[in-house]
């Protein structure tokens, strides 16, 4: 029997199963609370499918025959991992002890969905995680796919099957080695001043990317890119380096030795990054307990006041 054929009977299965345990059609019919003239027309389809019997009747006693039990074996097992996976989805679907997908950038890595993971699971510690971080672009794949329930990003999609909620904004600065003539310039550039340096960013996919090139359009250049990564702290690191500048979040830790975060007066470097999930996609309980712990917490901190002027 083709895969469609199996799929035809794949309904009349416990029921097969329910006389076969019971060895009587009464009885079966009784214990799964069906008419038993339903059950032995539903019996004798399924026979008339496979083309062989499945059961020999003795006076209202029935017993299995060998394809019946072969077919018993198999049936079992499929009943069995689907009850499996009916238990796991009831799991991870349970308030307290649930499972969520979450997805979220890259940049939030390393200080922004570590704490607030933390101040979640002080709350609600039977809560399961599945995470994805990466660039923008996967994210949002990942959300389609079903494979996140949830995803922190920036920035939010205008798409109608998507939908978004902001839930802060996040200030970008200037990275710029230590010896760079612009690095005493703490109290604030215009992202112009920097149109003459190379720049290390992110790689084309990566929200930021596409974000930072548009600053930079409205700042009267095309950045001349001298090395693409998906890793701030790799960017922040090659900036001490000499490599070039970069447009980044400020560091969330202390500042990587040789580099200086500046400010940016013009144009306004902040982008906004928020919670996006698919619109008609129903949201199980431990989604929505973690939907709403975002909601009343600030995603980021808040931004250091600038650096007196040397």
């Amino acid at each position: 029997m083709d895969e469609i054929g199996a799929l035809a009977i794949a309904p009349r299965l416990s029921q097969f199963v329910a006389v076969a345990r019971a060895e009587h059609m009464t009885h079966a019919a009784e214990e799964i609370g069906v008419p038993q003239s339903t059950l032995s027309r539903s019996i004798a389809r399924l026979e008339a499918d496979l083309g062989v019997g499945l059961f020999v009747r003795t006076g209202r006693t029935v017993r299995l025959t060998r394809e019946g039990r072969t077919l018993l074996r198999h049936a079992e097992r499929a009943l069995g991992e689907l009850a499996a996976a009916v238990r796991e989805i009831r799991g991870d679907a349970d308030e307290l002890r649930g499972r969520v997908g979450l997805a979220f950038l890259s940049t939030l890595g390393a200080a922004a969905v570590p704490r607030l993971l933390r101040d979640f699971r002080a709350f609600h510690p039977g809560i399961r995680f599945d995470l994805v971080q990466g660039p923008h672009a996967l994210l949002l794949d990942r959300l389609r796919a079903g494979d996140a329930d949830l995803a922190l990003t920036s920035p939010l999609p205008d798409e109608p099957g998507l939908e978004t909620e902001p839930l802060g904004e996040e200030e970008l600065r200037l990275a710029v080695p230590a010896d760079h003539p612009l690095a005493a310039r703490t109290g604030g550039v215009a992202l112009a001043e920097a149109a003459r340096d190379p720049f290390v960013g992110f790689l084309p996919g990566f929200g930021m990317r596409g974000t930072v090139d548009a600053w930079c359009r409205e700042a009267g250049f095309v950045p001349r890119v001298a090395f693409e990564g998906g890793d701030v702290e790799t960017l922040r690191g090659l900036v001490g380096a000499g490599l070039g500048v970069a447009l980044l979040p400020m560091a969330a830790h202390p500042a990587t030795p040789g580099v200086v975060e500046l400010p940016i007066t013009e144009p306004r470097t902040t982008r906004t990054i928020g919670l996006v999930r698919v619109r008609d996609r129903p949201l199980t309980p431990p989604v929505g307990v973690l939907q709403d712990f975002l909601r009343s917490r600030p995603l980021l901190p808040p931004p250091p006041p600038p650096a007196p002027p040397r």
